[in-house]
């Protein structure tokens, strides 16, 4: 078991879970298919998983770098209330005046636009300013939810538009287009990862930033391309939150799915200041968030219960990880007595 990655932690309590409801769920693992579409208590995991798992392939790169990003639901406000002023066009908006002629590419980029400059923002903060990341992005998560308001001027807005609306709820090969979003970003990112210098850099940066920036890596620049994907992968949450319900709620729009993403994240097997990170175990980590979520609910559980036992689910996981933890572990087992095979 020592061999086992952080990740494998997550992907046995996550099969755990996903056992206890083969036994005790009637019908979780059943599938039905209806108007082409495919429906079933695992897709809908895996749909409703899609705004955490993008939230935290991003924060993965900030965690491994020593960071940590607190406005990413902030940011899925904004970005969903620039998307949907956009379109709907609401009278006393500062977005009113910008005419995209329902072109849902326009509308995309301009609100991941927004996006990016969020994240430009915690990058200017954290890499050249210096301030600590909790303090940096704080500010934004404080001030963003009133920027959305002044986007949306402080109303819920609703819109009909069947195109953008089929983003958030729409399906293609049978399966909820949120999932082939998700599937596609998570892809890119390993392919970025794994496929260029940026994960040996942020590896670098993460575990020691003097030995980085002595042997060539400029951590500033590397924090800076953390921040910003984290922000632009909140773009693509808020786009998809935005087209689901078909409004823009600036003051609900992806509340405390911060904290979700960083819990994913570490149960996924990425420590901050350590550089090592796994962009699958952040995968499989939003997963089991959601996962443990929907069985809770399906099994008749107060909802102000759910954060206590995914508290309890991520300390085991984070103790499971731990090399110390397990050695100790190990040290009281062999102080517990064994049965004499012999006769007195």
């Amino acid at each position: 078991m020592k061999k086992l990655p952080p990740w494998g932690w997550a992907v046995i309590v996550l099969l755990l879970v996903l056992l206890f409801n083969l036994v005790k769920t009637p019908g979780f693992f059943e599938f039905h298919v209806r108007d082409g579409r495919i429906y079933g208590s695992l897709i809908d995991i895996l749909n409703r998983a899609t705004p955490v798992l993008l939230l935290s392939l991003g924060m993965t790169l900030v965690i491994a770098t020593g960071g940590v990003d607190l406005s990413v639901g902030a940011v899925m406000a904004m970005t969903g209330a620039t998307a949907a002023c956009l379109i709907a066009q609401p009278t006393n908006s500062p977005l009113s005046s910008i005419n995209v002629h329902q072109s849902i590419p326009q509308i995309i980029v301009i609100s991941l636009f927004v996006a990016l400059l969020c994240g430009t923002f915690n990058g200017m903060l954290v890499s050249w300013l210096g301030l600590q990341p909790i303090v940096a992005t704080l500010l934004l998560m404080v001030a963003g939810r009133g920027i959305a308001q002044l986007l949306s001027n402080g109303q819920i807005i609703t819109f009909q538009f069947p195109a953008f609306q089929a983003i958030g709820n729409g399906g293609t090969l049978g399966l909820p287009n949120p999932m082939w979003i998700g599937v596609i970003v998570a892809c890119l990112f390993g392919l970025l990862v794994r496929g260029t210098a940026l994960g040996l850099f942020v590896s670098a940066v993460g575990s020691n930033p003097i030995a980085a920036k002595n042997s060539g890596i400029n951590p500033g620049r590397v924090k800076m391309v953390a921040y910003v994907l984290t922000a632009l992968c909140a773009g693509i949450a808020g786009i998809i939150g935005t087209a689901d319900i078909q409004a823009a709620d600036a003051t609900n729009a992806g509340l405390n799915l911060e904290l979700d993403a960083i819990l994913a994240v570490s149960v996924g097997g990425t420590f901050s200041n350590s550089g090592r990170f796994s962009i699958f175990g952040s995968v499989v980590g939003a997963i089991l968030m959601q996962t443990l979520t929907t069985t809770i609910l399906t099994r008749g559980v107060s909802a102000d219960a759910t954060l206590i036992i995914k508290a309890i689910v991520v300390v085991t996981v984070c103790l499971l990880q731990s090399p110390e933890f397990r050695n100790l572990f190990s040290k009281l087992g062999s102080f517990v007595p064994k049965k004499s095979g012999g006769v007195a």
